[in-house]
C-alpha cells in the first residue's frame, strides 16, 4: 500500500508593513499538524513568536546542552546608549548534566540590577506602566532553575500578542537521538505532517530523514518589522520583544502579525 503524498503550498503574502507571512494550502492529504521546535530562550525576540504564531503546536527543546550567554539566558534590550544585555547568571557549579532543563540560576542577586536596567531604558516609553509591574512580578519570585523562569516570561509575553500555539516540553515527550535524529522523532511523537524550521535548518537539517517519515520541511523566514521606536535615530532590529511592547503596547500585534 502507497504512503498518501502529503503536499504543501507555501504562498508568501507581503502586507502594507512588510510582514512576511506564511499560507498552507492543500487538497486532500493536505497538511494539518504544524511543528515547530526551539529552545527556550531568554525574552525571545520578535521571529521567535512570529515562528510561533504560524505552527499548531511548538516543542520548547529544553533536553539538549544549554549554550552559555547565548539567548537562553540573555537577551538584548534597547537602553539610551544603545542596545545592551540583560542576564540572568546560571550557576558554575551545576549537576552531572547540562541539559537547558537542568540548569540552575546563581542567585537571586541579579534581580536588582536586571530590574533596573529595564526600568531606567523604558520607564518614558508610551506603554511603561502596562508591562513593567507584572514584569518585575515574574522576575521577583523565587526561581531554581532557568527553564522555569523563562518559560514564565515567554508565556507573559505571548499572552501579551494574544499567540495561542500549543506549547510542549522535549523533555516530557520522552524521545531521544541527536540533531536531525531528534527533531524529526519528535515530529513523528506529536503526529506532525509539517515541521517548521529556522532558516539556519537548511546548513544541518537532513530533508531525506524527513521526507521517508512523510513530514515536510518548511523553512520560517521573518521579515523583521519597523515599528516606532522611543529615542531612535535609526531603528534598532532584533531586541527583546520587550522592546516592541514597550514601545507599542496593545498595536504590538499590528505590528508583528500585520493584523488589522
Amino acid at each position: 500500500m502507497n504512503t498518501p503524498q502529503v503536499y504543501l503550498y507555501i504562498v508568501p503574502i507581503r502586507n502594507k508593513i512588510g510582514i512576511m507571512k506564511l499560507t498552507l494550502k492543500g487538497g486532500k492529504g493536505a497538511v494539518n499538524l504544524i511543528i515547530t521546535i526551539h529552545q527556550p530562550e531568554h525574552l525571545p525576540w520578535l521571529g521567535y513568536f512570529h515562528k510561533m504564531s504560524l505552527a499548531d503546536k511548538m516543542v520548547i527543546l529544553d533536553n539538549v546542552d544549554f549554550r552559555k550567554n547565548y539567548f537562553q539566558n540573555r537577551n538584548k534590550i534597547m537602553t539610551a546608549g544603545g542596545p545592551t544585555f540583560v542576564t540572568v547568571p546560571v550557576s558554575p557549579r551545576q549537576s552531572s548534566s547540562k541539559l537547558i532543563k537542568d540548569i540552575v540560576i546563581q542567585d537571586g542577586i541579579f534581580k536588582k540590577k536586571y530590574m533596573k536596567t529595564i526600568y531606567y531604558s523604558y520607564k518614558n516609553h508610551p506603554f511603561f506602566l502596562s508591562y513593567y509591574e507584572p514584569l518585575e512580578q515574574i522576575i521577583a519570585q523565587d526561581w531554581s532553575k532557568l527553564i522555569d523562569l523563562n518559560m514564565a516570561l515567554i508565556e507573559f509575553i505571548r499572552k501579551q500578542l494574544g499567540v495561542t500555539t500549543e506549547l510542549i516540553k522535549a523533555s516530557e515527550l520522552g524521545v531521544t537521538g541527536e540533531k536531525t535524529e531528534l527533531l524529526l522523532n519528535i515530529c513523528s511523537h506529536v503526529g506532525a505532517s509539517a515541521y517548521l524550521s529556522g532558516p539556519t535548518g537548511r546548513e544541518y537539517l537532513d530533508g531525506e530523514l524527513f521526507s521517508a517519515a512523510n513530514i515536510e520541511v518548511v523553512f520560517h523566514e521573518f521579515a523583521h518589522p519597523v515599528y516606532p521606536q522611543l529615542h531612535v535615530s535609526r531603528f534598532v532590529s532584533h531586541l527583546s520583544c520587550l522592546d516592541l511592547l514597550f514601545n507599542c503596547g496593545h498595536e504590538s500585534r499590528r505590528f508583528l502579525f500585520g493584523d488589522s
